[in-house]
């Protein structure tokens, strides 16, 4: 058997970590684009959703509910008592109303963060909104900035890994205030009823007397 100086075996050593370090980032970036692609084919498979859905507001209050989605554009979210908020997108607009005061606010979707799960095609390979990606072992975590109605903020979406089904979206807004929304029991391709989604744009007055409408 032939020995090597030590002085040759570190240089060899050095060469082939040198080699591995350079080929990571192709090897990361090719695990991304694959991550995003299969992300898009299941989510551009589905035309409706039901499920249930935990919320965390900025100052760590927890809500809960259900929720509709038919794409293209139009979601309901059910909130459970004590909560008496109800959000709604048509497919053009969507309603924030509270249904004890008896006000409701309403904003264009495309200035909503809710449009990029609304979408008829979502094609996060080609988005230049998306900022940063990150594939681990259980979630592959997509994060999207950009300017909307509430100022400029990023919405981040978790998938799961394996299934590439979502599981949660972040949302910072202007303010740098995060809410979070996890769901859970999801069934896809149900039948949803088209009237959940409509908005009634009659304006409305609530307790301050603040009139709030499109």
């Amino acid at each position: 058997m032939i020995a090597f100086p030590r002085s040759a075996r570190r240089a060899a050593a050095a060469a082939v970590a040198a080699i591995v370090m350079a080929s990571a980032p192709a090897v990361a970036q090719e695990a991304t684009d694959t991550a995003l692609v299969e992300i898009n084919q299941y989510f551009n498979a589905i035309d409706t959703m039901r499920g249930e859905f935990v919320q965390f507001g900025p100052d760590g209050s927890r809500t809960q509910g259900r929720f509709a989605i038919s794409r293209p554009g139009k979601v309901r979210f059910f909130y459970d008592r004590p909560s008496t908020l109800d959000i709604i997108a048509d497919g053009t607009s969507v309603a924030v109303r509270d249904r004890r005061r008896n006000t409701q606010d309403i904003w264009p979707l495309s200035k909503t963060p809710l449009r990029f799960l609304l979408d008829n095609t979502i094609d996060l390979t080609a988005d230049a909104k998306v900022t940063d990606v990150e594939v681990a072992p259980d979630l592959i975590s997509v994060r999207i900035e950009e300017d909307t109605a509430f100022g400029e903020g990023a919405l981040t979406l978790l998938f799961d890994s394996q299934s590439k089904e979502l599981k949660q979206w972040n949302v910072v807004d202007g303010k740098g205030q995060e809410t979070s929304v996890s769901i859970y029991n999801v069934s896809t391709g149900v039948d949803v009823d088209k009237d959940l989604f409509e908005i009634d744009y009659q304006p409305v007055i609530g307790e301050s007397g603040r009139r709030s409408g499109r």
